[in-house]
């Protein structure tokens, strides 16, 4: 970096009054100053950055007077581990320094790379400064949770917790039936692992049901429970539908629609996949003598994104804790599971075709448990999901779908078609009424968010329309509204 590039880089700080995401500056006169070790592991652990040191934020982003560069860079590269002692950090990331000119003064500027996925995270192991590990959020180092450091350092490692055997449980907690099924299709599919298998015992154990005492495995009670959920209460599927682009627009309502899914993950995959559609649009085509309906996004990419945030989430106790979230917004939908990229997958090579697995024992019983729907197993695509969402997407003529990887989880955003803005205005009102019976219209202004004047307008053509009905003349001050009998029954 020469002194135009780097006094350009300072002048657009300056404009916006602060470091970026990127860019960090600091004083460090004469001695390097103690977070300058949270940027640098802030930075490993994002997407990496430049630290300026030697100029001042405070004025104006210009260097500082009798700057002592060569004492400083001492400083840091001791602090790196560099200099032959203990350094500053744990996983320290690759760098580079240059000494740049400005304005007569030379300063330091620092390039962190960001660290190999495996490598993560950096640790400031500094003592009397602020331990842990950091990541890069605008311009602030912001310590990493505890789930996010797990999910970090286990980055190359398969689960153990698929395997595990989940305590209290019983053969009799198993879906019998589904069970059968799933031994059935197995010596179908994988012959050589039921071979010599004579009994149903052993035969659980061979698919991993089981362990080899015979206790219940926790993919076991996943793939094929009469209901997980006695063991895994937060081990659900949570679609939540918005009004409008963001959440919290219904008011005090929050939600348009809410389904909770549960079961095996078999049942949840299925039952989410229902309580999207139905909040999605339809589109008619005529194919020769035939219309065919479908999904304005493609049911097999919703199906795909919501198996995949099933399977390969995080199931290790710290984060059993956890839900998956699916929320349907008006513009898109966005699937967002625990557990963040693991197995050497990185943001670069989602779409190389490769599969991982995080579950290894899961996913492989999955592949043979058929889904309650008919629509074929939850694990079957060997690595072709990802592709198969971003060439039906386009096929479609929709956005592509954007893969959101994060340290302790990872989101999948699927753009909905464009369409003109959705007024929820009487559906919000309608929800209201179901569930508060008797509303007037201030109630139903706070219980929606709503405007008086906006309540008023929608309550009129509801009323034209049969949909509501009120309990009093105009005149009176009493007046309320209630469902009426017709749209109480088809609600």
């Amino acid at each position: 970096m020469n002194e135009n590039e780097l006094a350009g880089l300072l002048e657009s700080l300056k404009r916006m009054g602060s470091d970026d995401l990127n860019v960090e500056v600091k004083e460090s006169a004469t001695t390097l100053s103690r977070d300058v070790w949270e940027t640098v592991s802030a930075f490993a652990n994002t997407a990496g950055g430049i630290i300026v040191l030697g100029v001042s934020e405070r004025a104006g982003f210009v260097p500082v007077a009798n700057f002592e560069t060569e004492k400083v860079l001492n400083q840091f590269v001791a602090g790196m581990g560099d200099a032959g002692g203990r350094g500053k950090l744990a996983n320290p990331p690759k760098y580079t320094i240059e000494r740049v000119e400005l304005r007569g003064t030379v300063v330091l500027v620092i390039t962190i790379e960001e660290l190999d996925p495996s490598s993560k995270p950096c640790y400031v192991i500094e003592r009397g400064a602020q331990g842990g590990s950091y990541k890069r959020i605008d311009d602030k180092d912001v310590p990493l949770s505890s789930t996010e450091v797990l999910a970090l350092s286990s980055y190359e490692r398969t689960s153990p917790s698929d395997r595990d055997t989940v305590p209290g449980t019983s053969v009799g907690d198993l879906d019998e039936s589904l069970v059968d099924r799933t031994i059935e299709r197995a010596y179908s599919l994988t012959p050589r692992a039921m071979h010599g298998a004579t009994d149903r015992k052993t035969k659980m154990e061979r698919l991993n049901f089981l362990d080899p005492q015979g206790n219940v495995t926790k993919a076991g009670l996943l793939a094929a429970g009469v209901y997980p959920q006695q063991f895994y209460p937060k081990l659900f599927i949570d679609v939540a539908v918005h009004a409008g682009t963001q959440k919290g627009a219904a008011g005090p309502l929050r939600f348009m629609d809410r389904t909770v899914c549960e079961g095996t993950l078999g049942e949840m995959i299925s039952d989410a996949v229902a309580a999207v559609a139905k909040n999605l649009r339809r589109t008619s085509t005529v194919q020769g003598v035939s219309r065919i309906d479908s999904l304005e996004i493609p049911e097999e990419v919703l199906r795909e994104a919501i198996a995949n945030a099933v399977i390969h989430r995080e199931y290790r106790d710290r984060f059993c804790g956890q839900s998956i979230a699916v929320d349907v917004f008006d513009d898109r939908i966005e699937v967002t599971n625990p557990g963040g990229l693991y197995g050497g997958k990185t943001r670069e090579n989602l779409f190389d075709g490769s599969s991982r697995c995080r579950n290894a024992t899961l996913v492989k019983l999955m592949s043979l448990v058929p889904l309650p729907d008919g629509a074929g197993s939850p694990a079957e695509g060997n690595g072709s999901g990802i592709p198969m969402m971003v060439d039906a997407m386009r096929a479609h003529g929709l956005a592509e779908p954007l893969f959101c990887p994060g340290f302790d989880r990872f989101k999948v955003v699927l753009y909905r078609s464009k369409v003109e803005q959705v007024d929820h205005g009487g559906d919000l009102i309608m929800a209201a009424l179901k569930r508060y019976d008797e509303l007037g219209t201030r109630e139903l202004a706070g219980h929606t968010g709503l405007t008086v004047s906006q309540v008023r307008t929608r309550v009129n053509a509801l009323i034209a329309q049969g949909e509501i009905e009120p309990t009093a003349a105009a005149t009176s001050r009493n007046r309320k509204y209630r469902l009426t009998e017709r749209a109480g029954q088809m609600r």
